[in-house]
């Protein structure tokens, strides 16, 4: 198994059962995957304001958990830089350097720790169970918030409180614990699979 995505305790992740022989060229072939995935969930938006609600954040949470804490950062590194040098892969098709000046970038940037919350939690075996993978990956949920909220209003120069949570937290909230419960359930349901193909 890979050491990126075993934690000190030799719990695996589900990459690690799927594709058990893990090498260099696998791990960056998982990378890379994960990268995919993210990019194709984040077609499905729905523009709201400034920041539009995606599947990016249900992806960041499936990406996280099935590669583990080091490589789905490394998924998400590889998603932000591929739509930085021009591959179409964030929210509506948008790619290329100027994003950075775009609103939804600081969320982009989150997503980043946000994968690794949820990799570290899958890492502890959080996933396997629908309460602690709750737990687990509404803690990723919050991640993206802490980095893409001060960076939206710093791009649109908005200074009031209020505006701010309007347009970058309260429509996420909902939407936020809806795709936390998804990836949630997924999870002990692909466990399950799992092991029963181990039989």
């Amino acid at each position: 198994m890979s050491t990126a995505s075993i934690s000190s305790n030799g719990v695996g992740v589900l990459a690690d059962r799927l594709v058990p022989r893990s090498s260099a060229l696998t791990d960056v072939a998982l990378v890379v995957t994960g990268a995919a995935v993210v990019g194709l969930l984040a077609q499905a938006e729905w523009r709201i304001g400034p920041v539009p609600i995606t599947g990016q954040t249900l992806g960041v949470m499936l990406v996280g958990g099935a590669l583990g804490m080091r490589r789905g950062a490394a998924a998400l590194v590889t998603y932000m830089v591929a739509g930085l040098a021009g591959a179409p892969v964030f929210a509506g098709g948008a790619g290329g350097p100027a994003y950075v000046l775009a609103p939804p970038f600081g969320f982009i940037i989150g997503f980043i720790g946000a994968a690794a919350v949820a990799g570290w939690a899958a890492e502890r075996a959080w996933d396997r169970n629908i309460l602690l993978g709750m737990a687990g990956f509404c803690l990723a949920t919050v991640v993206p918030f802490l980095v893409g909220v001060p960076y939206m209003a710093a791009i649109l120069g908005m200074t009031d409180l209020q505006a701010i949570l309007a347009a970058g937290v309260t429509p996420f909230i909902v939407p936020g614990l809806i795709k936390a419960g998804i990836a949630a359930a997924i999870f002990p349901l692909a466990w399950k699979l799992v092991r029963a193909l181990d039989r």
